[in-house]
């Protein structure tokens, strides 16, 4: 594949000619470059490969300019496009380590991200899409697989549960759409998001949902103790609630419950392709970042097993997962918790 730097004259018309360009490392979906321009250092990226390259282009390019609203930012300054080349010029930003609690800064720039969306956004991008009957069964199936029993009604509160995800009550934020450690920028300036190719219109609670569940579309899992998660979710409340002056609807519970069911959150992006992978899991491993696709599932099962407990339209549900995650421990005792701190 050709490395060459896509700066046509359009982009030099408006930016000036860029000087010395480097490739930076980025996933076969996309290219990207750091390149000197006139008085500044800029990012160029072209999003490459797939029939859904000019959908991919066209959220990306919609979301950076809807996320401008946020105060402070919460994306780089989106300095040019060229739509032919499917190319977006963004602001070099310096990213530095982050901190121990680094969840709690990316909660509440994540809020501020979320209430950039207004009513009148409704047809700028899709809407999100959540786990459907096929993951139920999909899951079920997989309790059959692992001989865990199914209780009578768990199949009613899962079919329930994809149903209120489905309705999405109330104003849709901007969704990221792929909110991962890597994806966010930690600068002197505070947390800005890059790679928005698959951002959404949806419910916050979605990507909320991230910081316990595990980030679910992330090679990267991290699993936060219980008193840091409640400080970014309480940073997170906290931001929505100074930005649009109301309160985040409850739901975690939930949204975490979906991201359980949702098989092709076990690969990358590249191959969600309609497999089901959920049926993978007794058969083989694998790993995908770091962690393995069992070590996702158990942790994901914990989370929803605990979460739900006292949950009354998930009882059943939390049964199960609690024992799914007993019975998948109790075959592969060699599985070790996901990482507590991102790399």
């Amino acid at each position: 594949m050709s490395s060459r730097l896509p700066f046509g004259d359009g982009l030099r018309a408006e930016l000036g000619a860029p000087g010395r360009s480097r490739t930076l490392d980025s996933s076969p979906r996309s290219r990207v470059w750091r390149v000197e321009l006139p008085g500044t250092t800029a990012v160029v990226k072209q999003i490459v490969g797939g029939p859904d390259a000019d959908e991919r282009y066209a959220r990306e390019v919609a979301a950076l300019r809807l996320a401008t609203r946020a105060e402070p930012p919460v994306v780089p300054t989106l300095l040019g496009t060229d739509p032919g080349e499917r190319v977006l010029v963004l602001e070099h930003l310096d990213h530095r380590r982050p901190a121990w609690d680094w969840i709690v800064d990316h909660a509440a720039a994540l809020a501020r991200l979320h209430a950039t969306a207004r009513p009148e956004d409704a047809e700028v991008l899709p809407r999100w899409q959540g786990p459907t009957q096929a993951d139920v069964t999909s899951f079920l199936r997989l309790a059959d697989a692992l001989e865990v029993p199914v209780a009578p009604g768990v199949s009613g509160e899962l079919d329930d549960l994809v149903n209120r995800l489905g309705r999405a009550p109330g104003q849709a934020a901007l969704l990221h759409g792929d909110p991962c450690p890597g994806n966010d920028l930690h600068t002197a300036s505070g947390v800005r998001f890059i790679d928005f190719e698959q951002a959404s219109l949806g419910s916050g609670l979605m990507e909320l949902a991230y910081l316990r569940i595990g980030f679910p579309t992330c090679w990267c899992v991290t699993s936060a103790s219980e008193p840091l998660l409640e400080r970014a979710e309480s940073a997170y409340r906290e931001e929505w609630r100074s930005a649009t002056g109301s309160e985040i609807r409850d739901g975690l519970t939930d949204a975490c419950a979906g991201w359980l069911l949702r098989g092709d959150a076990l690969v990358e992006r590249a191959r969600r392709d309609g497999t089901d992978h959920l049926a993978r899991i007794p058969g083989r491993d694998w790993t995908w970042g770091t962690a393995t696709a069992r070590q996702r599932l158990v942790h994901r099962l914990g989370v929803v097993g605990r979460m739900t407990a006292d949950d009354l339209s998930l009882r059943g549900v939390s049964g199960l997962s609690t024992a799914m995650r007993r019975r998948m421990l109790a075959r592969w005792p060699a599985l070790r918790p996901v990482p507590a701190e991102r790399p």
